[in-house]
């Protein structure tokens, strides 16, 4: 069959003239007979067109030329054939047509449609009703209502920071409710010497630094919370409070800035104080100097603990080396990231973010017997050998009792 002749919008090169001709189209006869139906032509029998005639009416007239590039229905093109033969037929009804194609495209009722099969209600309540039991336990129902009473409190703003930012009923439902599934389930962190720390008042406690990010300190603030109901104050480097970001969440969760006014106010005012004299050398260290105790500083915390009276505990914490085992480092790639190291582990960065996960090492932490401070006058603080000679003695003491901690693991994963 020859291709069809496509001819322009407006058609024979004239836009919006038609044909010219007299004698009305296919296109233009179907309309008509849409018109007439809803006139009451349609009281006149319709007759179905003969599928088998109308193409053997086409084949003896030849090929004709298509007037429209028009899109037709079967039954309109059998018309257009039947008038190249000069055989005009009769069109359906459309309003027949109409309901025979609705009948025949659609397949599903209005009754189906509505008993298509679901979930239904009673089964949604039942499984949040046993995700929430398995979430928050027996006392489901009353633990959901403070959850979302504390919710609507944050929207409202209807919450307390002190002086340094700190939102204690944040640290309490999101820190501490994160970081306690790891300690007791990830590190299985067992606590001696909990009765060194003072139930009340401030206190100074003074801990060896490892890890490579400060893990130590996330647990060490869970812990204490969990074992004591006191909340453990960090004081932070100066890196901390320069990220993005992480500067205002260390403030929300208790955290300030490493410098002995700030330490000298929480002290003060009865705050439970943690201080980590190593810095980013005592976490930053290789893995052949694990448990060997850096330079504590200028001794800038026992200054603050002798200006304010109260007792330094030392604090021993073993497990916490073995978390991300530093063989390497980045040197030149960390001074340009403006970062003290950039570590390199047997698993970070080959393993990319999958190397970041802690392994899960066995934690020992004790708490020593406090070193008190309040037998000294206030202006014994400017006496560097007694501030210095008290700094070795904390150093020293946290020393000894990581080399006896180690002794008595048997494993560092049990």
């Amino acid at each position: 069959m020859p291709e069809a002749e496509i001819i322009p919008i407006g058609t024979n090169g004239t836009p919006g003239r038609g044909t010219g001709r007299v004698k009305p189209s296919a296109a233009a006869r179907g309309l008509a007979g849409k018109s007439a139906t809803s006139t009451g032509a349609a009281k006149r029998p319709a007759r179905a067109p003969s599928a088998a005639k109308a193409p053997a009416k086409s084949a003896t007239s030849g090929p004709k030329k298509i007037e429209r590039p028009v899109p037709q229905p079967a039954s309109a093109a059998a018309a257009s054939a039947a008038d190249g033969a000069g055989t005009p037929k009769p069109q359906p009804a459309p309003a027949a047509a109409a309901t025979a194609t609705a009948r025949s495209t659609s397949s599903t009722t209005t009754h189906e449609r509505g008993s298509i099969p679901g979930i239904p209600l009673g089964d949604w309540t039942a499984a949040i009703e046993a995700g929430a039991r398995e979430v928050f336990g027996g006392e489901w129902e009353r633990r959901m209502a403070e959850f979302l009473a504390f919710m609507r409190r944050r929207i409202d703003g209807d919450y307390v920071v002190d002086s340094f930012g700190f939102d204690a009923e944040l640290t309490e439902r999101l820190l501490l409710a994160v970081l306690r599934p790891i300690a007791e389930k990830w590190f299985r962190v067992e606590v001696r010497g909990l009765e060194n720390i003072p139930a009340e008042g401030g206190a100074l406690v003074v801990s060896n630094h490892s890890g490579t990010i400060p893990v130590d300190a996330l647990m060490t603030m869970a812990t204490v919370y969990d074992q004591t109901g006191r909340f453990l104050r960090p004081l932070g480097a100066d890196l901390v409070f320069r990220t993005p970001m992480v500067a205002g969440l260390a403030r929300r969760l208790g955290a300030t800035l490493a410098c002995q006014a700030d330490a000298e106010r929480m002290l003060t005012t009865g705050e439970l104080v943690g201080v980590w004299p190593e810095g980013f050398k005592g976490i930053g260290k290789p893995f052949t100097e694990r448990y060997k105790l850096q330079r504590f500083g200028r001794g800038g915390f026992v200054s603050a603990a002798l200006r304010t009276g109260v007792p330094i505990v030392p604090l021993s914490v073993v497990g916490a080396e073995e978390i991300y085992p530093i063989v390497g480092n980045l040197g030149t790639l960390a001074r340009i990231l403006n970062l003290p190291y950039l570590p390199i582990t047997p698993f970070f960065p080959w393993l990319g973010p999958l190397g970041m996960v802690p392994l899960p090492s066995k934690w020992l932490l004790e708490f020593g017997e406090p070193v008190r401070t309040d037998s000294y006058d206030e202006v014994e603080a400017e006496d560097p050998m007694l501030v210095f000679n008290l700094t070795d003695q904390v150093r020293e003491t946290i020393q000894q009792t990581l080399f006896t901690l180690l002794l008595e693991r048997e494993s560092v994963f049990r």
